[in-house]
Parts: structure tokens; sequence; C-alpha cells
């Protein structure tokens, strides 16, 4: 519940052809330090992040970690998901139907959120895109100005908030998704503005926007909200 996770088809499927990137050490060690900068402002100031899988998983989120303040709504087949974030409150209310959970405000209890579901204002755990997990993963990158072009390993981009990658077995992917192609863009001020991961491999196009940066985030306590029901918490995040 909550969160944007992408499959891969068999492995017996054939892999679609992966663009290849010259880049040395140098190269992608560059191009890793402007994206990690270009996601300072997380922890700076307020911005918008979009998620979108393949026009079926989708996600918009407005965070303030400074202010300690956040809204989310994430939609998929199954449904639309809520969240608002106020200090140490964190609210939910689900229009899906998983089980033991009806469609009212829920107050969660922020000390039973799973890891991986990370509702949390400290300094790196608030990022719905999941940048950080996305970069960690390159493996190969280079910068042509405000591009950054390179691939990186499904493996060890793990899951949580934002994209995430997860094999339906709990296995490993096959060798051929380890090096998936990414492109990334950075704004005039250095600020990651998108991080697009193309159709290949078996695993369907992923991509986070980020905007909105030092727009007031405004949130609303829900009325009426009332405590979570133990059945929620154990259906949270992306593990297990």
């Amino acid at each position: 519940m909550l969160g944007c996770s992408v499959g891969v088809q068999s492995e017996g499927e054939p892999a679609a052809p992966v663009p290849t990137v010259s880049a040395d050490i140098t190269d992608t060690r560059n191009a890793i330090g402007l994206l990690r900068s270009g996601t300072e402002f997380i922890n700076q100031t307020s911005f918008r992040a979009d998620i979108d899988i393949a026009s079926q998983v989708g996600g918009q989120s407005q965070i303030d970690n400074v202010a300690k303040r956040g809204t989310a709504r994430m939609s998929s087949p199954g449904g639309v998901i809520e969240i608002r974030m106020i200090d140490d409150a964190v609210y939910l209310r689900s229009e899906a139907d998983p089980p033991g959970v009806g469609h009212e405000w829920l107050a969660l209890d922020p000390a039973r959120v799973p890891a991986d579901f990370a509702l949390s204002f400290e300094p790196g755990r608030n990022d719905p895109g999941g940048s950080a997990r996305l970069i960690n993963a390159i493996m190969s990158a280079r910068a042509d100005g405000t591009e950054i072009t390179g691939v990186l390993d499904v493996n060890l981009v793990g899951v949580g908030n934002g994209i995430s990658f997860r094999h339906p077995s709990g296995g490993k992917f096959p060798e051929a998704v380890r090096n998936q192609p990414f492109r990334a863009t950075l704004d005039t001020e250095g600020r990651l503005v998108t991080f697009l991961i193309p159709e290949a491999n078996g695993l369907p196009d992923a991509a986070v926007r980020y905007g909105d940066f030092g727009v007031p985030v405004k949130v609303v306590r829900p009325e009426g909200a009332v405590p979570a029901p133990d059945a929620l918490y154990p259906q949270l995040g992306l593990g297990g």
C-alpha cells in the first residue's frame, strides 16, 4: 500500500537492447556528484514530486521537510490512497479495499509504521521520489551540460517510497535487467527535475519529476480521524 513498485517479465523473454554509455570512473563520479547536489533541496525547501509508471501507477506529493508538512496521493488500478503529515502526526485514507481497513481518515502510530514506508521528516528520509536509492544504484554515467545519462543496477535500487524495483519471486533480477538505462535532467540552478527510466529489459517505463520549489505546503488536519486498526500496519510499505 502506497509507493510505486515495478515488476519484471519472465526471465525467458528476450531482453531489449540496452543503450551503452561511454563513461569512465571520473565521468561517473562527477555525474553522481551533480545528482546528489541536485537533490539537496529535499532537506532545504518545499517541493513537489510526481511519479508515473507505465501510465498505470502514479503519485503526486508536496513536501516541506523543514516546516514538517506533507501531502501525498497515490493512484493505481486498485484505488487511491491519500496521506497527510503534520509535525509528528500521520493521517491516511484509502479508497482501495485493504483487508480490515475502512475508508475513513485514520491516524497512524509512527512507531508502528514499517521502515520502508519511511514517513518521517528526518533529513534524507522523506523523498517521495526515492531519488537517493536511484542515485546509489548508478553503475555508469556521464553529464552533458544539464543532461545526465547512464545505467543503474536494478538490484541495488531496493524498495521504499518512490520508484522501487521488486522481483515477483522475491529474488534477484536477471543479468540483463541489472543494467537499466536512465536519463536525468537538472534545472538552471542545478536541481534535479527529472529522472527517467525508459522501458527496457522487461521493465516498464518509470519517471520522477520534481518542481514547485519553495511553494508553501498547506495541509489541513482531517476532522474525525480514528486510530488506525492493527490490520493496516502489515500492509504498509513495499517490503515483506
